[in-house]
C-alpha cells in the first residue's frame, strides 16, 4: 500500500508538487473547491472541500488515513496544513500558532518590528471607527491591507485623506477576520527572495524582479536575478535566519517579498512558508539547478535534514509570465510575438476553445517561461511584455 498524502489544492500552481509526490511513490489526494482545476487530472483522488475549512479538511485527513500533508500555493493552505499536522502529529510543519503568526500581516509585522527585522511600520485595526480616526496621524501615501489575504485582494494605495475611508472600508469588507493594517508606503521597486531553510540556516536562494501588468497589487510577471541583489542578499538572508531562530522554524521554504527604495534598502513586506503560485519552482530550478519542488514536498513530509545537501547559485537569467487578458470574455487564441519566442523555453497552457476569462484581474490561460542571454535583454523584453503576449477574445 502506498503512503497517502493530502495536497490541499490541485490547480496549475500545484502541478510540480503533485509530480514530485508521484515520483516519491505517494498516493496523492487533492482537495479544493474546483473539480476541473488543471492539476486534479494528475492526482489519484480528489475530494471537493474548501481547503480553508480546517475542520472539514481534518475530517478528510483522518478518514483517508493520510501519512503526510502538503500545502497548496495559498496562505490559507499552509495554515490548514499546519493545523492538520499538529492535530495528527505529522512531521514537516511549523506549529499552528507560528504558521498563523507568519501568514497574518498584523502578527508578522509585530513580530518583525519587535525583532528588528527590516519591515515598513504598520498599525493594525479591528474596528472601522478606530481605523478612520487614525487618519489624523498619517503622512501620505500609505498602504491599506486586509491581514489575511494574498494576491493584492482588498489592498489600496492611499494618496490623501479623501481616499482613506473607502480604502479602509474595502479592506474590512474583504478581510475574513475583519482586521486590517495601515502600513508605511515605501517608494521603490518590488522583488522576491525565495530561500530554503535547513536547520534554521539558508542553504539556497533565488531572487527576481516583480511586475504587475494587469492589477498593480497582483504580480503576473517575474524575471531574475533581482536588481542589486548582490547588495541586499546578505541582509535578506539575515532576516530569514532571524525568524528561523526566534520561531524555531522547521526545514522548508521561507519566501520573502520586498520593496527596495531608492537607496537600495530592502523592506520585507510579506513572507510565506509554502510553494509560491503560478509554477514558481520552474524558474527557480531552471536557474539554480536546485530541485525546489522536490525539496518543498520532502520538507513538508518531514524528511531528514541530511537529504537537503545540494547547493545551487542563481546562474541563468530567467522568469515567468502569466498569460492574462485585458477584459472578460471567451478566449479565441493566444499570440506570442516573434520578439519573445526565441527566449521561451517552456509553456504550460490550459485554455481550450471555449475557455472563459471570468475575472481578467486574476484568471490565467497559461504561463510561459523564458531565459535571456543578458540582463539588458531581460529588462528590455520584460518591461514591454504586454506587447509580446496577446490574448484575443471572441
Amino acid at each position: 500500500m502506498k503512503d497517502k498524502v493530502l495536497i490541499l489544492n490541485g490547480s496549475h500552481s500545484e502541478l510540480t508538487l503533485i509530480d514530485e509526490l508521484k515520483k516519491l511513490g505517494k498516493y496523492v489526494i487533492a482537495t479544493g473547491n474546483i473539480p476541473e482545476a488543471y492539476g486534479n487530472q494528475y492526482v489519484d483522488e480528489y475530494v471537493k472541500a474548501d481547503y480553508s475549512d480546517m475542520g472539514k479538511i481534518l475530517d478528510i485527513a483522518r478518514e483517508k488515513q493520510i501519512t503526510g500533508v502538503v500545502s497548496c500555493a495559498n496562505d490559507f493552505g499552509i495554515i490548514t496544513a499546519s493545523y492538520i499536522a499538529e492535530k495528527m502529529n505529522l512531521k514537516g510543519h511549523d506549529s499552528y500558532e507560528t504558521t498563523v503568526l507568519l501568514h497574518q500581516k498584523d502578527l508578522f509585522k509585530e513580530f518583525a518590528l519587535n525583532n528588528k527585522m527590516q519591515v515598513p511600520f504598520s498599525q493594525k485595526f479591528d474596528s472601522v471607527d478606530e481605523a478612520l480616526q487614525y487618519s489624523r496621524e498619517l503622512d501620505y501615501p500609505i498602504i491599506v491591507k486586509p491581514v489575511d489575504l494574498t494576491g493584492g485582494k482588498g489592498v489600496s494605495k492611499v494618496e490623501n485623506s479623501e481616499q482613506y475611508e473607502s480604502a479602509i472600508r474595502l479592506a474590512f469588507e474583504r478581510s475574513r477576520k475583519k482586521v486590517v493594517v495601515v502600513e508605511q508606503y515605501i517608494e521603490g521597486t518590488y522583488h522576491s527572495f525565495s530561500t530554503f531553510l535547513v536547520d534554521k540556516k539558508v542553504i539556497a536562494w533565488f531572487s527576481d524582479n516583480e511586475y504587475s501588468n494587469v492589477y498593480r497589487f497582483f504580480v503576473d510577471t517575474s524575471a531574475g536575478p533581482a536588481d542589486y541583489i548582490d547588495e541586499v542578499k546578505d541582509i535578506l538572508i539575515k532576516q530569514a535566519e532571524i525568524a528561523a531562530e526566534k520561531l524555531n522554524l522547521v526545514n522548508g521554504v521561507f519566501h520573502m517579498q520586498y520593496v527596495m527604495d531608492e537607496n537600495h534598502v530592502p523592506y520585507v513586506i510579506d513572507i510565506t512558508r509554502r510553494c509560491s503560485g503560478d509554477i514558481y519552482p520552474e524558474p527557480v530550478e531552471h536557474s539554480t539547478g536546485v530541485p525546489w519542488s522536490k525539496w518543498i514536498v520532502m520538507s513538508e513530509l518531514g524528511y531528514d535534514s541530511l537529504l537537503f545537501s545540494e547547493r545551487g547559485a542563481q546562474k541563468k537569467i530567467c522568469g515567468r509570465h502569466c498569460i492574462m487578458a485585458d477584459s472578460e470574455g471567451i478566449v479565441k487564441d493566444i499570440v506570442i510575438s516573434e520578439r519573445l519566442k526565441p527566449y521561451v523555453y517552456k509553456s504550460v497552457q490550459w485554455w481550450k476553445p471555449g475557455f472563459e476569462i471570468k475575472n481578467h484581474l486574476v484568471d490565467k490561460a497559461g504561463i510561459i517561461f523564458y531565459e535571456f542571454p543578458s540582463r539588458e535583454e531581460m529588462t528590455n523584453v520584460v518591461n514591454n511584455i504586454k506587447n509580446y503576449v496577446r490574448v484575443n477574445l471572441r
